[in-house]
């Protein structure tokens, strides 16, 4: 089995979700957190957002504000667990970011 986090906002990827849960229940465990507060425009400490450790094989990052999603690469590189993050502009190796 491979375990995938994901991360979002707001329900943005609870379609993505739904789908990975319908068709790949067999293959994969899924580890959803999601973060439904209003923020700042700068979040200074991801602390209270994101986990301060990770133990998965991939993360899926669907977060919208910008300093969340830095600051989950920075994590997961330190981890050495890869990061797909569709349609964002980050510059850390472990994190692929495919057009949308």
């Amino acid at each position: 089995m491979q375990r995938v986090s994901v991360f979002q906002q707001k329900g943005s990827a609870e379609r993505k979700i739904e789908a990975v849960r319908e068709h790949g229940s067999d293959a994969i465990v899924l580890e959803v957190f999601s973060i439904d507060d209003e923020l700042p425009d700068i979040v200074d400490d991801s602390s209270p957002y994101l986990p301060a450790d990770l133990d998965t094989d991939l993360v899926l990052d669907f977060l919208t504000h910008k300093d969340l999603s830095h600051d989950l690469a920075v994590l997961c590189a330190a981890k050495s667990i890869p990061v797909i993050a569709s349609g964002k502009k980050l510059t850390n190796k472990w994190v692929l970011t495919p057009p949308t």
